[in-house]
């Protein structure tokens, strides 16, 4: 990096602001790249995002704590986004009730096959028991699937990078599977994406319709929750079986 760039750069990251700033404007920049490629799945605001401020950080040596000392100002704001999702899916109140009981049978299949699935192809690729702890709970949103890999015996820090993967990969290949199998139902593609792809996924379904993003995080939640009760009873049988 050019002397007088890097001395800018060392100056603007004393301040928290730079990382508000530099995270607003990299989703926005991959906003406007989404919309170019007419929502694109590989086009993923959130995927297009990420790699823009890695490649940044990683360019400039700004390490994460400096970078996270201003985005957290937005980490703070997943609280109430979360809680705002109830108002599209009110309005899918309706038919979530017509929808109950088949909806609770695919949300504990979903869960589960997340869960175990990803347990199963990992030891059989030969990860560790502490990177199989980590998978388990991939499917879940991001703070409460640290908090269960925490409580297992996994490692927080690889569960969070293993979630975001897992968010993006559904958003990007879920239209293309959805096609194949002949799904075309909102309310199911969304709830499926929202189980298998917390919140990116649930972004990912907003962006397809609203119906769809409602029923997305209305399996975000209760997939979070039932993941959080089921998997410290679940998982240490499993591993025992695994030996």
């Amino acid at each position: 990096m050019n002397p007088r760039i890097s001395e800018i750069w060392v100056y603007l990251a004393a301040s928290p602001l730079l990382g508000l700033t530099l995270t607003l404007l990299a989703y926005q920049g991959a906003v406007l790249v989404s919309k170019q490629c007419n929502g694109h799945p590989l086009a993923n605001p959130v995927l297009l995002a990420v790699t823009a401020l890695v490649s940044l950080l990683w360019a400039t040596g700004t390490p994460y704590p400096t970078y996270f000392d201003g985005a957290q100002f937005v980490h703070f704001l997943l609280g109430p986004a979360t809680v705002a999702l109830a108002i599209p899916l009110y309005a899918q109140l309706g038919r979530l009730k017509r929808m109950a009981m088949p909806l609770l049978i695919a949300l504990l299949a979903g869960s589960l096959s997340a869960a175990i699935s990803a347990v199963l192809i990992g030891h059989l690729l030969g990860a560790s028991d502490a990177t199989l702890l980590s998978l388990a709970p991939k499917s879940v949103t991001t703070p409460i699937a640290m908090g269960i890999a925490e409580r297992i015996g996994g490692l927080p820090s690889l569960t969070a990078v293993l979630v975001i993967i897992t968010g993006i990969l559904g958003a990007i290949g879920a239209r293309g599977l959805y096609t194949l199998l002949g799904i075309d139902d909102p309310a199911v593609r969304g709830f499926a994406l929202g189980t298998a792809s917390h919140g990116i996924g649930t972004a990912r379904a907003f962006q397809v319709s609203e119906q769809a993003g409602a029923f997305a995080a209305l399996a975000m939640g209760l997939n979070g929750l039932l993941t959080a009760v089921l998997l410290p009873w679940l998982i240490p049988p499993l591993m025992r079986w695994l030996g």
